[in-house]
């Protein structure tokens, strides 16, 4: 499989059989690599309502070659507005679809759409554990703050790959984020979420001196906007 991030909390994954899926699709951020990656892609997947993780979804899905998962909001706001193919789930679920599983599992954050003055509901923000055709299984955190649950995570789901995100603030900072290694166990941690604003402090290095102390055996891939990581 082939890990690609393009900044924020934006990745492509593309799985040993050639399914493409792209996680929180906002490929106009400010640490975007030069070349804009829109497509087509197979799956996208949404964690929840915020602008920088909505992003480019009414460019990227325009026909129903590309499904949408969300949670139950995301997608009636997207269907409404006239996105073909979307398909809303709840936490907890477990949806099947082109040879993916996808599991959609609790972030803590805030959800909600502005648009002009007016406020709209995004339903619960929440992550992704996704198992691909070979059962390789990676878990997206989305934007959330450090939770036990995810210790059930890694039990029940056992995930490789952890995408977590560190910029502390509105998310997780490094010490938040190793812990969440700690209980989680996976072999390897994508950082995400850390310097896309001045206020997202938290840095790959503390994030590192920290699973020295909470999970050393985790190791940390840190990959920059445009970088591929394959496994």
């Amino acid at each position: 499989m082939k890990i690609t991030f393009y900044g924020h909390a934006t990745f492509k994954i593309v799985s040993d059989e050639g399914t493409r899926i792209l996680i929180d699709p906002w490929l106009d951020n400010p640490k975007r690599p030069a070349e804009r990656d829109i497509g087509p892609y197979d799956l996208i997947l949404i964690t929840h309502a915020h602008g920088d993780h909505l992003g480019n979804v009414f460019e990227i899905a325009r026909t129903a070659a590309t499904e949408v998962v969300s949670i139950h909001e995301i997608q009636q706001y997207l269907l409404a507005r006239g996105i073909p193919n979307v398909t809303g789930m709840n936490i907890g679920g477990t949806y099947r679809t082109k040879g993916i599983i996808i599991t959609m599992v609790p972030a803590f954050h805030s959800s909600s759409i502005q648009e002009d003055d007016n406020i709209i509901y995004g339903g619960d923000a929440a992550g992704f554990v996704i198992q691909l055709e070979n059962g390789k299984t990676i878990y997206h955190a989305g934007d959330t703050g450090l939770f036990y649950d995810m210790k059930l995570i890694g039990e029940l789901y056992q995930p490789e790959i952890a995408m977590l995100p560190i910029g502390d603030h509105y998310v997780m900072g490094p010490r938040e984020a190793a812990k969440a290694c700690e209980l989680l166990q996976p072999k390897i941690v994508i950082p995400m979420h850390f310097g896309t604003f001045p206020l997202l402090t938290g840095t790959p290095q503390a994030f590192q001196e920290y699973l020295k102390h909470f999970a050393p055996q985790v190791e940390m891939k840190v990959l920059e906007p445009g970088e591929t990581l394959e496994i």
